[in-house]
């Protein structure tokens, strides 16, 4: 899934909602019989952000791990042709989880302060049914969740040296090609559902095929949610630099959660096709 929150949109739209007085505008409270003083404002920070994202990343994997141990093993099944196959089924809670997860994100979009609220039941939703998925994969190909975590792990710490170091620079041409195949990407697996749903599962075959362009394809996808990190860290960089408001920092976090859930999948998508050669 794409990241709907950090955007170029959103960033806009907080400062000049979220963003603090002029520099040497101060508040002073009404007078009563105590002391007055200037009005303290709380600002976004990078270190906020990163513990607000810890906190999502804490609640995700305990969810997750519920997902995991309440989705069972596949039952063995005899195929026409004799031989025997496996059907695995995804617990119903895990699909409510992501439907519910994916609702969220379009909330706080439009009411990005309940983003401290809003957040916390992303991760739990989405955590469930990140743990269900992770538990199919890892049953049909084992050691694949390690691998797909260390291999999310990896490609955010180097795209965070690439953008620290400014051999990533996000400029606006970057922004717009990145966030124009983004959205191509969410228009085509929306289309390929509609179709699954309409003409059967091996209607975009591609999509979960171990070919030459199925893996292309997931080599694509998970470049561009890699990319999408690039942005990311922009989009908190400038919000911090532009001292919006503390709550603020749940929605760079929520927004960076979404990116790495992303990444994650696309990451098992893609090993799991590499397993098959």
């Amino acid at each position: 899934m794409a990241n709907p929150v950090l955007n170029e949109r959103t960033l806009q739209q907080a400062s000049t909602t979220w963003a603090p007085p002029e520099p040497d505008t101060e508040y002073f409270p009404p007078v009563d019989d105590g002391p007055t003083g200037p009005y303290v404002r709380q600002v976004m920070t990078v270190n906020g952000v990163i513990s607000a994202t810890a906190v999502l990343f804490v609640l995700l994997l305990a969810s997750a791990a519920f997902g995991w141990n309440s989705t069972g093993s596949p039952d063995e099944v005899v195929l026409s042709d004799g031989s025997v196959g496996y059907n695995y089924s995804i617990p119903t809670l895990a699909w409510v989880g992501m439907i519910v997860g994916l609702g969220l994100a379009f909330l706080l979009m439009f009411r990005p302060q309940f983003a401290k609220f809003i957040a916390p039941l992303y991760a739990i939703a989405q955590g469930f049914f990140v743990g269900a998925i992770s538990r199919m994969y890892e049953t049909f190909y084992d050691g694949i969740v390690v691998q797909a975590a260390g291999a999310t792990i990896a490609v955010f710490g180097v795209m965070l040296v690439l953008y620290r170091t400014r051999i990533i620079k996000v400029t606006n041409r970057f922004r717009k090609i990145v966030v124009g195949a983004t959205i191509g990407v969410m228009i085509f697996y929306g289309a390929s559902l509609l179709i699954r749903l309409v003409a059967g599962a091996d209607a975009v075959s591609f999509l979960s095929s171990p070919s030459l362009l199925g893996i292309a394809f997931s080599i694509f996808v998970a470049g561009l949610a890699a990319f999408n990190l690039a942005l990311d860290f922009d989009f908190i960089e400038r919000g911090a630099q532009q001292q919006l408001d503390k709550n603020f920092e749940w929605v760079a976090a929520f927004g960076l959660l979404v990116t790495i859930v992303w990444l994650y999948l696309e990451m098992l998508r893609l090993l799991s096709k590499l397993r098959q050669q």
